[in-house]
């Protein structure tokens, strides 16, 4: 079961205290089951070669890839934790967290932050646990690790700050009147500026990092329907960033940009997708839950092009770089389609089994973990 195709939806309340979830897919497991497009072959109309590899552990949570410099750190479920140099592919340094973990990786060149399957927020540097908090709930989202502070969203989409060096709580922020219903995956939590920007139901919210207080709310999606999958417009990461524009996704029901400097939306578009976005200047890129790969207009938020050609494959968000949008598919295939009008350029294998993050770039070097814990970097031009 890949994460590109499924999605646990679970009501945070109840899953505090260990109630199952609903589960939703793209692709239905019956006889019905769309059959993903068969793929054209390889133009290879741009060069890309693997640079190197290395190994993790499994990965069956929603790992982000974190960046810092030039170098990439991931985990594995099994509670590995790695820092590599995203040139060579080489360990900076490894750790073993006991309890697994549960979302990404976080930090800021001296910390690093995951936080593991028992609920706790831990702190590491250079791989050396600094400190650990209990959470009062899961998470599914990599924490932010910024301004010596270490941000966490739980699944009830309660966002806490702790202070970097002691692990003391410092403050929580919570919506008032929101049901704390999320997805299981990653949602959004940046840093803008001097305002923490994170998605509570279908709201972009800018905070003050120093207090948790409200700087202003933008609605990217309204929930609307009559049963709780139906109301579920969770923000899901990853977006795309453009000066003080932010572009997001709702789970299933729309795609937007907000101006983080005035806390303004400045479009929004239906879309139906649970995978995050990326883009550049011109355009926002995303890949819907049917598996076409869209190109929105940055500036109005219509559509540029649309591609048809990995339909039903399970695709990762992408990740605009050079002349290409990237992203990975159920079957480690990493796809690299033109900006300009979705055309195959090139594709790449790994090993076969999902790619489980979006890709990411450090430096010249494309990089993406699959799920049976393999890291590849490969070199496009």
């Amino acid at each position: 079961m890949t994460m590109q195709r499924n999605w646990r939806v679970r009501l945070s309340g109840l899953m505090m205290a260990g109630a199952a979830g609903l589960l939703l897919g793209a692709c239905s497991s019956g006889p019905d089951k769309p059959k993903p497009a068969e793929l054209s072959p390889n133009a290879a109309l741009i060069g890309v070669r693997l640079a190197w590899t290395s190994r993790i552990g499994p990965v069956n949570f929603p790992l982000d890839i974190h960046v810092h410099n030039n170098s990439v750190s991931i985990a594995g479920s099994d509670g590995s934790v790695a820092t590599l140099d995203g040139s060579t592919g080489a360990d900076q340094w490894r750790a073993k967290v006991a309890g697994g973990i549960a979302g990404g990786v976080g930090g800021d060149g001296r910390i690093t932050a995951v936080v593991t399957r028992t609920n706790e927020l831990l702190a590491m540097e250079s791989g050396r646990e600094v400190w650990r908090e209990k959470l009062g709930a899961l998470s599914f989202t990599a924490p932010l690790v910024a301004g010596e502070r270490v941000f966490v969203m739980t699944a009830d989409r309660a966002v806490s700050a702790y202070d970097g060096r002691s692990g003391r709580r410092l403050w929580t922020y919570t919506r008032p009147g929101d049901i704390p219903l999320s997805v299981h995956q990653s949602s959004v939590m940046l840093a803008v500026g001097d305002t923490l920007v994170v998605g509570v139901s279908g709201r972009l919210v800018g905070l003050n990092p120093l207090t948790g207080s409200v700087r202003w709310e933008a609605p990217i999606a309204t929930a609307r329907g009559t049963n709780d999958v139906e109301r579920l417009v969770d923000l899901v990461g990853r977006v795309s960033r453009e000066a003080d524009v932010i572009c997001a996704r709702a789970f299933q029901t729309a795609i937007g940009c907000v101006n983080a400097a005035r806390g303004n939306l400045l479009w929004a578009k239906p879309a139906v997708g649970a995978q995050g976005v990326h883009g550049d200047a011109d355009f926002v890129f995303g890949t819907e839950a049917d598996g076409q790969v869209i190109a929105w207009r940055r500036a109005d938020g219509e559509k540029a092009w649309t591609s048809e050609r990995l339909k039903y494959r399970g695709l990762t968000a992408p990740l605009a770089i050079g002349r290409s949008v990237a992203v990975g598919d159920a079957a480690g295939l990493v796809h690299f389609l033109s900006r300009q009008d979705g055309s195959l350029m090139n594709r790449m294998p790994t090993d076969g089994s999902a790619i489980v993050a979006p890709p990411i770039v450090v430096g010249n070097t494309l990089v993406v973990v699959t799920e049976k814990g393999g890291v590849f970097g490969f070199r496009p031009e």
